[in-house]
This record gives structure tokens, C-alpha cells and sequence, in this order.
């Protein structure tokens, strides 16, 4: 009996919602490799010197250095039948969609995760995580960059979660404190 193709996990969702402790979940289940963006920023640029001015720009351009070489690695590991799970940070949809064709190109069998919270609670998981620096922690997120990146994220729309068969929604994991009650997010 074959083993079953290697596939890509692609992991959707705002800050904080919860992706980093379902990639290495995922990873130690399928015993897949987690590419985690948060981890290759903080390694590759965590000391450097932010500008001024312009940040943005300056982060930018170096999450899609690392989105690039993240996707040769995902994809050549998954062409030799490694399962890879992504959590790259894809908050927009013109950003999934590129990446989606990147993905169909290569032909890789895909799973997509969507994980979510009330702003509230991921915004207190955020800056419980900036303060523990637990399992999850890569760099510390300060406040106002956590309020721009919950603004621009664009959750999947009606045609996205079916196009693409995602899975998941409000995601039962708090990763800081055990189990969300679905019934009271903000109630372990």
C-alpha cells in the first residue's frame, strides 16, 4: 500500500486567532515541516534596525523575500513527499489568491484552515504572548501594529471557502490557555 501524496496545509486567519499552535498541532500530527513566516522574520530580521520612517515598506519587503524562499522550500519539499504546513500571514485576498495560483501551478494536493476569534480575545492573546514569550512566540507584536493587521484582514468570502473547500472557522484553540468554550470565547 502507497503512502498518500504529500500536501500543502494552508493556514488562514488574523492575528492572534490561533494559526501558530494549530501548524505545530498540524506538523506533529502528519509529522509534516512548519513553515512559519513570524519565525523566518524574527530569525532573519528580528536585531535589524527598523527605520523611522517608512516601516511598513521596510516590513514589506522583506515578508516577500521570505514568502518566496518559503514557497521554493514548501514546494520542492512537497514534490519529494514531505507534507508542509504554511502559516504565511496571507491577511488579504489578492494575496491568497496569488499564492493559490502558485499552488495549482505546482499541482500540490491542498487543505486550507481558516481560524478566527473576537478581536477582543486575540487582542488579549497577543499581548500575553508579547509578555510570556511561550511556545509560540517569534517576535513581539506591538499593540498598534496588531490594530492595522486585524483592519486589513479580509476574511474568506462565500466563493473563497468554496473554490478552495476550507475548513474551520472560529477555531476552539486558544494556545495560551487551553480550549476555547465555544459557547463563551472568552471562558476556558
Amino acid at each position: 500500500m502507497s503512502e498518500p501524496p504529500a500536501r500543502l496545509h494552508l493556514l488562514l486567519g488574523p492575528v492572534g486567532a490561533g494559526k501558530s499552535t494549530l501548524a505545530r498541532q498540524l506538523s506533529r500530527e502528519h509529522r509534516a515541516i512548519a513553515l512559519i513566516l513570524d519565525d523566518w522574520m524574527a530569525r532573519l530580521y528580528g536585531a535589524d534596525e527598523r527605520p523611522p520612517t517608512g516601516r511598513i515598506a521596510w516590513y514589506l519587503e522583506r515578508r516577500d523575500r521570505c514568502l518566496a524562499q518559503i514557497w521554493d522550500l514548501a514546494d520542492n519539499l512537497c514534490a519529494r513527499g514531505t507534507t508542509v504546513i504554511l502559516e504565511i500571514g496571507l491577511i488579504r485576498r489578492d494575496e491568497r489568491a496569488a499564492f493559490y495560483r502558485r499552488i495549482d501551478d505546482a499541482g500540490h494536493p491542498l487543505t486550507v484552515h481558516l481560524l478566527d476569534a473576537p478581536r477582543e480575545l486575540r487582542r488579549a492573546r497577543v499581548m500575553r504572548r508579547n509578555e510570556e514569550q511561550g511556545e509560540t512566540f517569534a517576535q513581539h507584536v506591538p499593540l498598534e501594529f496588531f490594530e492595522l493587521a486585524s483592519d486589513m484582514w479580509e476574511p474568506p468570502d462565500d466563493a473563497e471557502r468554496r473554490e478552495r473547500n476550507i475548513v474551520g472557522g472560529l477555531d476552539g484553540l486558544d494556545g495560551l490557555d487551553g480550549p476555547i468554550n465555544p459557547a463563551n470565547p472568552g471562558q476556558h
